[in-house]
């Protein structure tokens, strides 16, 4: 049986020419040139936590003492406690973070649960023109998370939204898998964004809890609010702004505790029912062409990989049989 893999067809020609556009790494934006790209705008890093205590400390020092009072380039940092039972709030708190309860933001709204619901919170406690999410449960944390995805941003104004991207080793019965994490993003929102939006193909880690954008073009979309809402978040960005307007970061790697299955179940439904309400939404229910039959994969270091998918069936043996009677 020949591989699909064999034939390679080429990434399209727009996505290719993204990739080489809108890429780079978070090396390429050294603190002392986003000072100098800085100016009037200021910097919002949101950090969505619930039952972090034992991650979100370092985090919040790390940002704190390298880019808010050594740097001065990050001018507010926000961390929004979702309901935590251990000691989210006060770890973050003495660490030097703004701590707010979800819950208690903008609270004559009626409550709603999820991921989503904490970073719509965390975007309307905060002030920044331009606002950085950063996952709660990290290890080993690095500022370069944060500059890396500030510098498309500060550098071009054309840029509304910039997504991370990283290696996510998968520590499991013994071994480790370089990048054996992200089931849910390689089964299902990767072929889910290849077949219905062809054009976003490129984005390595389009699940990737760290990004940032341009306040104004955030607070123009909606935001899920559960685990819906970084897929949502790309494809309502693309409709309004277009695929050039939206740029990746290589970060490097990530380390953070890994979901069990039955929760991935839970996240890769809500995904799942995300798309369809885009596709309602964006009349992509029936593409004139039909679905795209392409799968574009990633692999550390190397170059993007195509492979033909396929709608060949055979027919019902039955249906055979009758014909040669």
């Amino acid at each position: 049986m020949t591989d699909q893999a064999t034939r390679r067809p080429a990434v399209s020609w727009q996505v290719d020419q993204w990739l080489r556009r809108r890429s780079s790494h978070a090396s390429d934006w050294p603190v002392e040139k986003l000072l100098s790209l800085k100016g009037a705008a200021t910097v919002s890093v949101v950090i969505p936590a619930r039952n972090e205590a034992s991650t979100v400390g370092e985090i919040v020092r790390t940002i704190r003492g390298e880019l808010v009072d050594r740097a001065g380039l990050v001018d507010e940092l926000v961390v929004v406690d979702s309901r935590s039972t251990d000691d989210t709030a006060r770890v973050a708190a003495q660490a030097g973070a703004t701590v707010v309860a979800e819950q208690e933001v903008l609270a004559q709204l009626p409550p709603m649960q999820g991921k989503g619901e904490a970073l719509w919170k965390g975007m309307a406690a905060s002030t920044g023109d331009l606002v950085v999410f950063v996952d709660g449960d990290l290890r080993e944390f690095s500022a370069t998370y944060v500059t890396g995805l500030l510098g498309p941003l500060l550098a071009d104004e054309s840029v509304v939204y910039v997504k991370g991207f990283y290696r996510r080793p998968f520590v499991g019965d013994g071994e480790v898998q370089p990048d054996g994490g992200g089931r849910v993003t390689e089964l299902v929102a990767r072929p889910l964004l290849n077949m219905h939006w062809p054009s976003l193909a490129g984005f390595v880690q389009p699940l990737a809890g760290e990004y940032a954008g341009r306040r104004e073009a955030l607070e123009q979309i909606p935001f899920m609010a559960h685990y819906g809402v970084e897929i949502g978040h790309l494809i309502d960005l693309h409709e309004r702004y277009g695929l050039d307007a939206l740029a990746q970061v290589d970060l490097g790697q990530r380390k953070h505790r890994h979901q069990s299955l039955r929760d991935l179940g839970v996240m890769a439904s809500q995904i799942m029912l995300t798309v369809n309400d885009r596709l309602e939404r964006y009349g992509r229910m029936i593409p004139v062409d039909g679905p795209a039959t392409t799968l574009t994969q990633f692999r550390h270091g190397a170059d993007p990989v195509v492979r033909e998918l396929t709608m060949d069936a055979r027919p019902p043996l039955r249906s055979l049989r009758s014909r040669t009677a």
